[in-house]
């Protein structure tokens, strides 16, 4: 039996020739036991009509906000409700650019960025869009936020030229998304608490100490083990990011805050994984009224020592949990991570360094080594902050099945 049977899915088509393929996807996935609604671009209708899509699915063809006829109103809010996976197949990059920027002018675009559930890309264009550094910084953005993105294959393009760029055949689309929702869950049964972004220690109402740190890395793994099957609670920090799909999200502000919650969810969790950059220090006396700006400085601004969040609730542990640290660098690194394993009494602690060109703030790529308290280390080379969360997420795993 698929593991598609019984899914509902949203199947983006936009305006490319590989529109074409579209329809033998659609009919793959009607095979397999999915019910598919179609999203189409209005360009999307100059390649493959919606009749024949329509008398695939079953269902009428979804492209515009509104029936011009009848004025009933298509919801994305509902559509990405209703969806256990949406499939954008062929993505043009015009459509790449859109969805990663977030220009929602029209039903395609929107009812992505509606969308609760897991999100496929499947590009299609010719080599030297593909290979653009726009396109390529776009896809790296899609990835990063958590989509899943099927690389076009090599062959001859719509243009006669040989290169990258061609839409993956459907049949192969098909057994990536099979594979993903007939993946096994390791972490099935067990709650995971993951920490993100920094932490803003007001100064007055409108300033604050901060840091640098965008809580990518963060979001991507509490997605990660949220796909390995845990529970996952998000405490975070300011940050500009959404709320990654399938994991609760706690909104917080300062360090504080994240240690009172941490705290109340610490218990109940089987791994915590501290990935937030907490503000060492606070103002001791912050102001309730903004500090009105002076002819003369400001010498000094008193500052006060935040709680260590690892460590506070190291102290505590169980020994059946599995606690993960993150220690950033600018030298030192290997002697600095092992010491934290000890001080914070972690089992796991993941060095970055900001010695390393990709890695640290502000990126969508990370390089990092991984060390256990047994002993053990891997280090991995540069990659998205997505595939080093899986990378993350897969030692944790086998550090648990070791004990």
């Amino acid at each position: 039996m698929s593991a598609l049977k019984g899914k509902h899915i949203i199947l983006g088509i936009t305006g490319g020739i590989a529109a074409y393929k579209s329809a033998a996807l659609l009919r793959l996935f009607v095979k397999a036991g999915a019910e598919v609604q179609v999203v189409i671009t209005p360009n999307g209708k100059e390649f493959i009509t919606p009749v024949t899509l329509s008398a695939l699915s079953g269902k009428p063809v979804v492209s515009e906000f509104f029936s011009a006829n009848t004025g009933e109103w298509h919801s994305h809010v509902d559509l990405g409700l209703w969806a256990d996976a949406m499939v954008i197949a062929p993505a043009t990059a015009s459509s790449i650019g859109k969805m990663a920027n977030g220009i929602a002018d029209n039903m395609l675009i929107t009812t992505y960025l509606s969308a609760k559930c897991p999100v496929f890309i499947a590009p299609a264009m010719d080599l030297d869009m593909m290979a653009h550094p726009s396109t390529q910084r776009n896809i790296e953005l899609l990835r990063s936020y958590g989509n899943h993105i099927i690389e076009p294959a090599e062959g001859e393009l719509a243009s006669h030229l040989v290169g990258k760029g061609r839409m993956e055949e459907p049949e192969n689309i098909l057994a990536f998304i099979e594979n993903f929702f007939s993946e096994e869950k390791p972490l099935e049964g067990l709650k995971a608490l993951v920490t993100a972004g920094p932490t803003y220690e007001r100064i007055d109402p409108v300033r604050f100490i901060g840091n640098f740190s965008t809580g990518k890395m963060g979001y991507a793994i509490a997605e990660a083990l949220s796909r390995k099957g845990a529970e996952v609670v998000l405490v975070s920090g300011p940050t500009a990011l959404p709320e990654p799909v399938g994991v609760r999200t706690i909104r917080v502000e300062s360090a504080c805050q994240m240690l009172d919650v941490s705290r109340k969810e610490f218990d109940s969790c089987d791994i915590a994984v501290w990935t937030a950059a907490v503000a060492d220090y606070a103002p001791a006396h912050p102001c309730n009224s903004k500090i009105k700006r002076q002819k003369a400085a400001i010498e000094s601004i008193e500052l006060v020592m935040n709680p260590d969040i690892a460590a506070t609730l190291g102290q505590v542990r169980s020994s059946t949990q599995t606690l993960v640290g993150f220690a950033l660098e600018t030298d030192h690194g290997p002697e600095n991570a092992t010491k934290k394993l000890r001080s914070k009494n972690l089992d796991i602690v993941v060095l970055n360094s900001l010695e390393d060109s990709g890695a640290g703030f502000g990126t969508d790529t990370n390089k990092i080594t991984i060390f256990d308290r047994c002993g053990s280390s891997e280090s991995f080379p540069l990659k998205s902050k997505a595939e080093v969360a899986e990378d993350i997420v897969d030692y944790i795993i086998k550090f648990r099945n070791s004990k």
